[in-house]
């Protein structure tokens, strides 16, 4: 039986325990002190959490040594394209191979295949597959909680990279429990774990800088393009898939957490096509996370292609029903945000009963206003002469249309008190659904006894803009209950 150590309490980057590594000076350790500058402020979750130097060290002088040796050394072009595919590579191993191969099984592989992306995975130096696997699987499945390793509720700092500078009190876990078994019980992850120290010294800082040194001996070159900035820029993409894609971009298929799609070619490019994090957070076990044909995704395009030479089998897809669903109920959210800043035209719920001889008084431009309570009918806007028109059973105030009717003011006067129905529907003139629209918005009032609540005719009386409103769980529940206790609601018969 094979024991396998997983560095719970460890950097993301080690594959060992790191306490004694602490720098100390008189008095006490830096660690705490520098910890406390990385950790979120005001979460009890990290009391007692201790920085990591060497890693603190490592991820802050990297970028410094490469950029001063790129200052001082030149790029040839063979080391240029060198360090490029051995960047390349290292994506491979860690987006094909860490990510969807051993955190998300969204594939098979030939175990040949699984040794390259591993060893190339080794390579870039970000833990071994039996730690990133582990905090991948964890970050899903406690997604912006305390136990989500890298939550991105805690800023872009801490989910880009301050969660690898740090590590919990002896004991204490970084994130949630999930379920490792299988990497336990894979001989290539158990391989690659128990020899990672040296596959990562070997892949990752001796390999790239030896081959452009020893082939066109470009030394200085090998060691500051293909070592140091290349190792640079595949830690930054990998941590901008926990940061940037937790913020910048759009929620096409799920609100329920941070993860988000980005269209924006720079960062679909800088994350191999990892841009595409919300349909990935809804779908993880689906090959693809650019699900579209044209998504900039090389990850989903590269295990097609090995698919069809046998080195991969068995890619997993989501049913194509389910996304639609997620897309289309997304669609629908951010559509009701639209219909919720829109002004409707009230209903017959709403609105006061009004007889027809009221009707007739208030159409008339002599009537006294004693006769009336306008606070009880109308809004004071209207206690003065209105035009007034009857179309499918409510009663729309035209007064300040009449001058702006396209038919002109003596059409529209022609029918003031009285029931223009039809005329409106074609009778006179077939009115467009604009129209329809418009004239809802100038309800005041509903005729008693002239208003249907059912009958296929009714359908044509509600405006366009209407008959595909979307209603919540919670109004179809109020709507029903209304329909079961009508007294509730119902609005008063003024006569």
């Amino acid at each position: 039986m094979v024991r396998v150590l997983v560095p719970f309490s460890s950097s993301p980057f080690l594959p060992f325990k790191t306490s004694h590594l602490k720098i100390k000076h008189k008095g006490q350790s830096s660690a705490p002190m520098l910890a406390k500058l990385i950790v979120p402020k005001g979460n009890k979750q990290f009391e007692g959490w201790t920085s990591i130097p060497l890693v603190v060290f490592g991820l802050v002088s990297l970028p410094i040594i490469g950029a001063v040796g790129a200052f001082y050394v030149n790029l040839t072009k063979a080391t240029f394209w060198f360090s490029s595919f051995y960047w390349v590579m290292n994506g491979v191993g860690i987006l094909v191979g860490y990510h969807r191969y051993w955190s998300h099984r969204s594939f098979n592989a030939s175990l040949f295949f699984q040794y390259v992306i591993a060893i190339f995975g080794a390579a870039a130096c970000e833990g071994s597959i039996m730690f990133w696997a582990r905090e991948h699987r964890a970050h899903h499945r406690y997604t912006d909680t305390n136990r989500d390793p890298y939550n991105a509720t805690f800023g872009l700092f801490w989910s880009h990279v301050g969660w690898t500078m740090v590590r919990p009190p002896s004991g204490g876990h970084r994130s949630g429990w999930v379920d490792i078994e299988d990497l336990k019980n894979d001989k290539v992850v158990r391989w690659q774990h128990r020899h990672y120290v040296v596959l990562a010294i070997l892949m990752g800082l001796v390999v790239p800088t030896i081959i452009p040194g020893y082939l066109w001996g470009d030394w200085k070159g090998g060691f500051v393009y293909s070592t140091v900035i290349r190792m640079v820029l595949v830690h930054h993409s990998t941590f901008s898939v926990n940061s940037l894609a937790h913020w910048w971009g759009d929620k096409n298929f799920d609100d329920k957490h941070t993860p988000v799609d980005s269209n924006n070619p720079l960062l679909a490019f800088i994350t191999g096509g990892e841009s595409y994090h919300n349909f990935h957070h809804q779908f993880p076990m689906d090959y693809r996370n650019g699900v579209k044909w044209y998504h900039y995704d090389p990850v989903k395009w590269l295990i097609w292609g090995t698919s069809k030479i046998g080195l991969t089998s068995h890619l997993k897809t989501f049913p194509e029903n389910e996304i639609q669903k997620a897309e289309f109920t997304m669609k629908l959210k951010n559509l009701a945000k639209v219909q919720d800043k829109l002004k409707w035209p009230k209903n017959g719920e709403s609105l006061p009963i009004i007889s027809l001889g009221i009707m007739l008084v208030l159409s008339r431009l002599v009537y006294p206003k004693r006769t009336l309570t306008a606070n009880a009918i109308l809004d004071k806007k209207h206690a003065e002469a209105q035009s007034l028109i009857l179309i499918g059973g409510f009663i729309h105030d035209v007064s300040q249309f009449l001058d702006e009717h396209p038919g002109g003011a003596k059409v529209v006067q022609s029918f003031i008190g009285k029931d223009s129905t039809s005329a409106f529907f074609g009778g006179v003139y077939d009115h467009s659904n604009a129209a329809h629209n418009l004239l809802a918005m100038r309800r005041v009032g509903v005729l008693w006894c002239g208003y249907e609540t059912g009958g296929p005719e009714v359908k044509d009386f509600v405006p366009p803009s209407q008959r595909l409103m979307i209603t919540t769980y919670e109004q179809r529940v109020e709507m029903q209950c209304r329909e079961k206790i009508p007294f509730l609601t119902s609005p008063r018969i003024l006569s």
